[in-house]
C-alpha cells in the first residue's frame, strides 16, 4: 500500500491508479465474478448458485428462487431451543400481552440482518473476515473468543433440546444423557449433506422448518387460541398488570431472538450466489432480493413463534400446579407426579410445555410436540456449525475440517451438558438454558458494534455505506438492545444472592465493559465523530491492517 493512502479508510478510502478511481478497500476483496479464483476454504462455498441473465423486470420470481437458501438458514435461529422455551413461558407468564415485543423484536433483528448480508455481499468477504483485517491483533483474538463462547452457549441449548426431545418420544425409555450422546452422531451425518449439493442441503433446512411450523402449527390449532387476544397483545405496544416477571421475560424475548452467531453466519452464507461484485446494479439487485428472502423468512419464524406463545397462553397462563396434576393424574402417564400438588403458578419449561399438553390435549399433542422441538435442536445444531466454521476461519485465518470443527464444538458444548444430565434431573437442564441466554446477551455486542462499524465505512461499503438515518438509526437499537440484554444479566446475577459471585462479576464488568467501549469508539468513529480519532490513530491503524490480502484473496 502507498503511504500517502494510509488514512483513507475513514476518509471515503477512493485514490487513483493510472488515471481511474478505484476504491481502496476493493484491492484486498476476494473475487465478485467468475474470473477469480474459486474460494477454497469451506465445502459451502464449493459450489455458487448461478443467478439467471438480467431482465427489464423489476421483480423476477425466477431470481428471488436464486437468492432463496440464506435467509431461510439464517432465521433458524430464531426457531431454537432457547425461542422456544421463551416463547412459551412468555404466554404461561403474561398471556398474549407481550407478543408485540417478539414482533418489535423480529423486525429489529432484520434490520440487523439485512446489514449483514450488505456487508457479505458488498465485499464478498463475511463479518470474521474483516474483523480480521480491521482491528489489531489482541482486540481480534478477545473478540474470536467472545463470539465462540456465544456459539459453544448456543450449542449447549441445541444439545439440550435435542435431549429432551429424545426423553419425550421414547416416553423417558431414552435418559437423558443418551439423548445427548445421540446429538453428536446425528449432527456428523446431517453434516455430509452438502456434500450432495447446497441446493439439497438448503432444502432440507427448509423441510426441518416446515416440520417445525406443522408441529407448532397441530397445537395452535388443537388449543384454538383467542384471536381477538392475539391480535391486541399482538398491535398494542402495553402490558396491562405486568410486573418485574413480566418484565424480566420481555427481557428475555429480545435476548432470545438476536443472537450474536447469526450476524457472523448471515454475511457468509450470502456469499454463496455467483455476484459480479464488480457490477454496482448487479450488487444492489442482490441487495434487494436478499431483504425480501429474509423478510419472508423471519415472517414465518414470526408465525411458528406465534403459535407457540398463543398455545401457551390460551391453555396456561395463570393455571396453578394443582390443576394441571390433577390432569395428569387422569391420565396415568409416566409424568403423573412431575407437578406438585399446591396452588403455586405452573412454570414451565421445553420438557414440561410438552408433557403438559400431553395431558391436557392426548398424547398426539406431547409427540408433535417433541417432533417440532427435535427439528428445532437439529436445524439449530447444523446452523450453529457452519457458525463456528466461518467464524474460526475468518478471525483466525485457520483452516479445518467440518468434522474437526463439530468435534470440538461439540465436545466442549457437551461435556457440562452431559454431567448434569448424568449426575441431576431434567429440571437442572432445563434451568440451564437461564444462564445460557445470559450468555447470549452479554456476547450481543461483539457482533452488533462491528456490523454497524463496517457496514458505515465508505472504504468497506463502496457506495453502499448505511445512510446517516441508518447510522443513527442502527446506533439507538444496538444501545436499546444492548442496555436491556445487560438488564437482563444484572437481574440473573442479583438475582443468586451469593457476595463472592458479586465481587467475581464486579471484576468481570470492568474487564467486559472496558472491551466494549474500545468496539464503541472505533464504531462511533465509523458513524463520523471524528473528534473521538484523536492523531488519526484509528484511521492509520485500519489502513495498515488492510496492507495484507489473506492467502484466498486474489
Amino acid at each position: 500500500m502507498k503511504p500517502e493512502q494510509d488514512g483513507d479508510l475513514l476518509d471515503g478510502g477512493s485514490h487513483q491508479e493510472n488515471g481511474v478511481q478505484t476504491n481502496q478497500y476493493s484491492s484486498i476483496s476476494p473475487p465478485g465474478s467468475p474470473v477469480g479464483q474459486e474460494e477454497p476454504f469451506s465445502t459451502y462455498f464449493e459450489e455458487k448458485v448461478p443467478i439467471p441473465e438480467n431482465t427489464s423486470e423489476v421483480f423476477s420470481f425466477r431470481k428471488l428462487w436464486a437468492f432463496t437458501g440464506p435467509g431461510f438458514l439464517m432465521s433458524i435461529a430464531y426457531l431454537d431451543p432457547g425461542n422456544i422455551e421463551s416463547d412459551l413461558q412468555s404466554g404461561a407468564k403474561a398471556g398474549f400481552k407481550l407478543l408485540w415485543v417478539l414482533l418489535g423484536a423480529t423486525i429489529i433483528g432484520l434490520l440487523l440482518q439485512r446489514l449483514a448480508a450488505r456487508l457479505g455481499v458488498v465485499t464478498g468477504m463475511h463479518l470474521a473476515e474483516v474483523c480480521h483485517r480491521q482491528y489489531p491483533t489482541v482486540p481480534r483474538i478477545i473478540l474470536w473468543l467472545m463470539v465462540e463462547l456465544a456459539i459453544i452457549g448456543s450449542d449447549m441449548q441445541e444439545v439440550i433440546g435435542c435431549a429432551i426431545a429424545f426423553n419425550l418420544l421414547s416416553a423417558g425409555r431414552i435418559p437423558l444423557y443418551a439423548g445427548v450422546l445421540i446429538t453428536i452422531t446425528d449432527t456428523f451425518v446431517f453434516l455430509f449433506l452438502d456434500k450432495y449439493g447446497l441446493r439439497k442441503l438448503e432444502a432440507f433446512f427448509g423441510f426441518l422448518i416446515t416440520v417445525m411450523a406443522i408441529s407448532f402449527g397441530y397445537e395452535y390449532v388443537v388449543v384454538k387460541p383467542n384471536q381477538g387476544e392475539l391480535l391486541k397483545g399482538m398491535f398494542l405496544p402495553y402490558c396491562e398488570g405486568c410486573g418485574p416477571n413480566e418484565l424480566e421475560q420481555a427481557v428475555g424475548i429480545v435476548g432470545a431472538v438476536i443472537m450474536p452467531h447469526n450476524i457472523y453466519l448471515h454475511s457468509a452464507l450470502v456469499k454463496s450466489r455467483d455476484i459480479n461484485r464488480n457490477n454496482k446494479k448487479e450488487v444492489k439487485e442482490a441487495n434487494k432480493y436478499y431483504f425480501i428472502e429474509s423478510s419472508v423468512a423471519l415472517f414465518i419464524s414470526f408465525l411458528v413463534n406465534v403459535f407457540v406463545v398463543a398455545v401457551f397462553a390460551q391453555a396456561f397462563y395463570q393455571k396453578t400446579n394443582d390443576k394441571v396434576h390433577e390432569f395428569c393424574n387422569i391420565t396415568s402417564g409416566p409424568y403423573a407426579n412431575l407437578f406438585p400438588n399446591n396452588n403455586d403458578t405452573l412454570q414451565v419449561d421445553i420438557y414440561k410445555g410438552g408433557v403438559v399438553l400431553g395431558c391436557f390435549f392426548g398424547p398426539a399433542a406431547l409427540y408433535i410436540w417433541a417432533i417440532g422441538v427435535l427439528a428445532a435442536g437439529q436445524s439449530s445444531t447444523m446452523t450453529g456449525t457452519y457458525s463456528g466454521q466461518f467464524v474460526m476461519e475468518g478471525f483466525l485465518d485457520l483452516h479445518w475440517s467440518r468434522f474437526s470443527r463439530v468435534l470440538l464444538t461439540r465436545s466442549i458444548a457437551i461435556t457440562p451438558t452431559l454431567l448434569v444430565a448424568i449426575f441431576q434431573d431434567v429440571e437442572h437442564l432445563t434451568g440451564m438454558n437461564d444462564f445460557l441466554n445470559v450468555l447470549q446477551s452479554m456476547q450481543l455486542p461483539f457482533a452488533l458494534i462491528p456490523i454497524l462499524t463496517f457496514t458505515s465505512l465508505k472504504s468497506i461499503m463502496n457506495g453502499f455505506e448505511n445512510s446517516l438515518v441508518w447510522k443513527i438509526s442502527g446506533g439507538i437499537v444496538i444501545l436499546v438492545v444492548c442496555a436491556i440484554n445487560m438488564y437482563f444479566v444484572v437481574v440473573y446475577v442479583t438475582a443468586l444472592k451469593n457476595v463472592l459471585l458479586y465481587v467475581l462479576a464486579a471484576l468481570f464488568s470492568v474487564a467486559y465493559l472496558g472491551f466494549v467501549g474500545y468496539l464503541a469508539w472505533h464504531c462511533l468513529v465509523a458513524l463520523g465523530v471524528s473528534c473521538l480519532d484523536c492523531g488519526g490513530r484509528v484511521r492509520n491503524q485500519a489502513a495498515v491492517l488492510t496492507e495484507e490480502p489473506s492467502e484466498y484473496d486474489s
